[in-house]
């Protein structure tokens, strides 16, 4: 067979792994920061004889005894003050370990930690809570050692960051959806750029045909939310916007999902209109009603940012006729 001759196949497209590129560069950051090897770079720095004396009155004989009978040292398990105190980060490293999200995990009580691991700091009130959080999380290790027949430092590391990755992904997907929302707000400027009085990085107030201010602004929930000032100086909601900015189709239904939990909030709040724009190719706009029957337009972000397309002209339509603007 001739070196130049085709492949018997089609050639497949080649897929860039982007966020699996930006996840190592936030996992080297993590290793010196919080996870195993940090822990045991920290451990190297305490005075030896207070970690033991921590360890045995907090964990206790029969615990220690666990982690020695798989060769490990008890502080791999069981968190103490004097580790803590020295780099608050490293509670990081026992929530990754026990599999708790930060959302779940820094709820009250524990709320007033957040700042070790989101900082690295923590407050004098805090300082003195450290013995009943380490109590605390020691339990919580013991109940998962005693589960796992076989405890090592690979394991150990691998059970972090099976965490570290659900912590990974939850906030690169914030970050599509704050990408996401700036874009739609960016194509709504655009827009209703004739018509704008004020603006800032957050807002945008435009004065409609009737004299009347409007405000479109970013919103918690929903994400874009348009509210309409009335004569005695009263808002009227009108458009609550949702926004979903990942690209993954196979995960839409349960973006869908939590665009209908925000737009029935937003009528319970008065909006009269709620709009939902996805960052897919393609969406089942049958399929997509049943999972948002509240919604009153679906819409693509890459079509309404193109304004050769139909969907552009609708969205421009729809838009300029809640806000009350004068068409052309």
């Amino acid at each position: 067979m001739s070196s130049n001759s085709e492949p018997p196949f089609a050639p497949l497209p080649v897929l860039v792994p982007t966020v699996q590129i930006g996840f190592h560069k936030r996992l080297v950051d993590a290793q010196s920061a919080f996870l195993l090897p940090a822990l045991l770079s920290q451990v190297a720095t305490v005075d030896i004889a207070q970690l033991d004396q921590e360890l045995h009155s907090l964990a206790g004989s029969k615990k220690l005894q666990l982690a020695a009978h798989h060769g490990l040292r008890g502080e791999l398990l069981f968190p103490v003050p004097c580790i803590l105190q020295q780099k608050p980060v490293l509670i990081a490293y026992y929530r990754l370990l026990l599999g708790f999200s930060q959302k779940e995990f820094y709820k009250p009580p524990f709320g007033i930690f957040a700042r070790m691991e989101t900082r690295g700091t923590q407050a004098e009130k805090v300082a003195t809570m450290l013995p009943a959080l380490c109590l605390s999380l020691t339990e919580s290790a013991w109940m998962l050692a005693s589960e796992i027949p076989i405890i090592s430092l690979d394991i150990l590391h691998a059970l972090t960051l099976l965490t570290l990755g659900s912590q990974f992904r939850g906030s690169y997907n914030t970050l599509l959806g704050q990408r996401a929302t700036k874009r739609v707000f960016e194509i709504i400027r655009r827009i209703v750029s004739a018509a704008i009085q004020s603006e800032d990085s957050t807002s945008i107030v435009i004065r409609n045909a009737a004299g009347r201010n409007v405000r479109i602004e970013f919103a918690p929930d929903p994400d874009i939310a348009v509210r309409e000032q009335l004569s005695s100086g009263r808002f009227n909601n009108r458009i609550a916007i949702e926004i979903k900015g990942g690209r993954d189709i196979s995960n839409i239904h349960n973006r869908l999902g939590e665009a209908e939990k925000s737009h029935q909030n937003a009528r319970d709040q008065g909006f009269t209109q709620f709009w939902t724009i996805v960052n897919v190719k393609s969406l089942n706009l049958e399929a997509a009603r049943r999972e948002s029957p509240t919604t009153t337009a679906f819409f693509s972000i890459d079509q309404i940012a193109d304004h050769t397309t139909a969907e552009h002209a609708e969205f421009k339509e729809l838009l300029v006729a809640e806000l009350g603007l004068s068409a052309g």
